[in-house]
């Protein structure tokens, strides 16, 4: 038993999901799927496992940390266990599909397996499930996303959902026109990203007001939208926010329901991010059921996509109705067994031949057992 009990043992951060969590997982990653498809997004299926120098030059700095690396006993390179999907994506849209039309619409689902688990997420192997848009630089693909990601969830069953919406240069792009250098940049992005109102100054000195004041323009996004249209902001952050409105009006064309906000300064986790991104919040419910945005490629080309996050989105769901589970005798001819599973019923052959029926379909789990040629409900002991 003590060794049973050590073999039973996973790593920090690694769990089976067991039934019917692992059944329901399946389900909502197949309907997600589903959803895309219908759209005109074409499934791919990348590796697990692939050379290091394939994924990380399209991954960004925080993905490359939290990716392991292994040495391939074969070709003696070393390669990496996938800890995000997206950089694959990009590698084959650059690659085995770089002839195929533009734009390029594509789906994807499978795990991944991060080095370290975060607060808010302690797993380290989580499903993903998401799309990508390439070749498209215009608000109506940031629409697009943003949009069927709503969507997507919704057919899913989750009735409330919010994005937060993002632009991660626009920091940047405010502090570069008033003569910033990198290292301050990087410096006040840091205390933003923090909402760290009183170290603005020491670093923006006479600029402070107005990093100050696009701190605190967030919030619905027509009214951050409003307190930032009053900051007199460079031409290139006034254009970048125009461009965020547009994509805005074309959102709520399709989806006028949608929780909009905005943080203006919000950058960890956009690093590679090049335009609009959002980050998907469900209430009550801990952590991001998904993040997404634009960026570009490796090969220079406009892209924009989502990722969802299934552990996340499960506890966002309303739970599954129980199915109804009919514990049959093992001699029931096939054909009548088919034709019940063709009504509805999960048939379970019993494998010996229990005294009572009833008890046994009872300790199996079941909602009925199939007696004298017909389904009889088991009585559940409260």
């Amino acid at each position: 038993m003590d060794r049973l009990a050590q073999t039973g043992l996973l790593p920090q951060g690694l769990g089976d999901i067991l039934p019917p969590e692992a059944g329901f997982e399946a389900a909502a990653v197949e309907r997600l799927l589903a959803a895309f498809a219908a759209r005109g997004y074409e499934r791919v299926k990348p590796p697990l496992i692939e050379f290091e120098e394939g994924f990380l030059s399209s991954a960004s700095a925080d993905v490359a940390r939290q990716t392991f690396r292994v040495m391939d006993p074969e070709s003696r390179r070393m390669m990496v266990l996938r800890s995000d999907i997206t950089p694959q994506i990009a590698r084959i849209a650059a690659t085995r599909l770089k002839d195929a039309p533009r734009p390029l619409r594509l789906s994807y689902a499978g795990q991944v397996l991060q080095v370290s688990g975060t607060q808010l997420r302690p797993e380290r192997q989580f499903g993903q499930a998401g799309i990508e848009l390439i070749g498209a630089d215009t608000a109506l693909a940031d629409a697009e996303v943003v949009t069927l990601a709503a969507e997507s969830l919704r057919e899913l069953g989750l009735a409330e959902l919010a994005v937060d919406l993002n632009l991660p240069t626009l920091v940047a792009t405010v502090a570069g026109a008033l003569g910033f250098d990198e290292t301050a940049v990087a410096r006040l992005r840091s205390v933003l990203d923090r909402k760290d109102e009183a170290a603005v100054g020491p670093i923006a000195g006479k600029h402070s007001e107005v990093f100050i004041a696009m701190l605190r323009s967030f919030g619905p996004v027509d009214n951050a939208l409003q307190q930032l249209g009053a900051i007199a902001l460079p031409d290139r952050a006034q254009s970048d926010l125009q461009y965020l409105a547009e994509a805005v009006g074309l959102i709520r064309r399709h989806s006028p329901e949608l929780a909009l906000t905005f943080d203006p300064v919000e950058h960890r986790g956009f690093e590679y991010q090049s335009g609009v991104s959002f980050v998907l919040f469900a209430p009550a419910v801990r952590g991001e059921l998904g993040r997404g945005g634009r960026y570009r490629t490796e090969g220079g080309e406009a892209a924009t996509g989502f990722t969802l996050y299934t552990d996340t989105l499960l506890r966002a769901l309303p739970r599954p109705q129980p199915v109804n589970r009919l514990l049959i005798d093992s001699n029931l001819p096939g054909g009548a067994a088919a034709e019940l599973r063709r009504q509805g019923w999960i048939t379970i052959a019993a494998l010996s031949q229990p005294a009572d029926l009833l008890s046994e379909a009872r300790r199996l789990g079941c909602s009925h057992a199939w007696i004298d040629g017909k389904p009889r409900p088991v009585k559940i002991d409260r």
